[in-house]
């Protein structure tokens, strides 16, 4: 096995940043992109046909390799074998970094019910997984901990057993160790509602058959949130799937996601991209490898 150096793998990680991914849609090409592929060896080893997708599944299969993994490597074997290759962007949803309480969900799925996935990289301490892991409690019925074989058993003493645990394996496939325990009764309405976008709020407490209380600007959230405090959790949590589901919808982004190289579909469903810059990014990332290295 080829030994990187920490620069190299730094280099290799930022490649697949937001800003790069930004960079690349809102310009057709990315100055930083040509930069980090400069500071490893990805054109050494490239075909003399290679494009930018190419460079950037070569850097993909680099940081997969159990102990170089980060969190992207996670996401995107989420996105994969879970969102994408249980379900389908059709059926199912996907929330990024949604604000649960003090803490941020890595991942969350919608299907039938709501399952927030815990990223653990090698990189990552479990210092604050139990935290997180009981702020999440509050807003999702089903919670997982998802991480490599070396912190497996820590997190089995961490969290309580209705917690699922799921190890990304040094092959890169997720097996179950504990299977998550859905109940959506625990949850926290109140909680919920500080999650949510406030036309989200509305939108629930509407189809749950509340009405949205005349009060002045300055008092409106206190009050939705008085109200949403009083519903039942279970019928909440069904309507927060249903109506989070349609607000955040990847469905539309499907014809776009079929069109990135494998290593860059998890950035496609995470990173925000105006629908008008789709075209200038497939471009960018159709870009003859060296050609592109003229960019700035």
């Amino acid at each position: 096995m080829k030994i990187y150096s920490t620069a190299q793998l730094s280099a290799l990680t930022r490649l697949f940043s937001a800003t790069v991914f930004r960079e690349m849609a809102k310009k057709g090409r990315s100055g930083l992109f040509c930069r980090l592929v400069s500071q490893t060896d990805l054109i050494k080893h490239a075909g003399p046909h290679a494009t930018v997708g190419d460079a950037f599944n070569s850097a993909f299969e680099i940081l997969k390799v159990a102990g170089r993994r980060d969190e992207y490597i996670y996401r995107a074997a989420i996105s994969q074998k879970v969102l994408t290759g249980t379900h389908s962007l059709r059926t199912a949803s996907m929330l990024n970094e949604f604000r649960v309480g003090s803490s941020k969900a890595d991942l969350v799925i919608l299907n039938g019910t709501a399952t927030v996935y815990e990223i653990k990289s090698e990189r990552d301490s479990l210092a604050r997984l139990a935290s997180q892991v009981e702020n999440y409690k509050r807003v999702f019925a089903k919670v997982n901990v998802i991480a490599s074989e070396g912190h497996i058993e820590g997190i089995l003493e961490k969290v309580p057993r209705d917690v699922g645990v799921m190890c990304l394996s040094r092959r890169y496939r997720i097996t179950t160790v504990r299977e998550a325990v859905d109940c959506p009764a625990r949850i926290c309405p109140a909680t919920v509602f500080d999650s949510l976008r406030m036309g989200e709020g509305v939108a629930i407490l509407q189809a749950m058959g509340g009405s949205v209380p005349e009060v002045p600007n300055t008092q409106r959230y206190a009050a939705l949130r008085d109200l949403f405090a009083a519903l039942d959790p279970v019928a909440l949590h069904v309507e927060m799937v249903r109506t989070l589901k349609r607000t955040r919808d990847l469905a539309p982004l499907g014809g776009f996601i079929d069109r990135l190289p494998g290593s860059l579909q998890a950035a496609g469903l995470s990173v925000s991209v105006r629908r008008s810059d789709h075209p200038k990014l497939i471009n960018a990332i159709e870009t003859p490898l060296h050609a592109a290295m003229t960019w700035s």
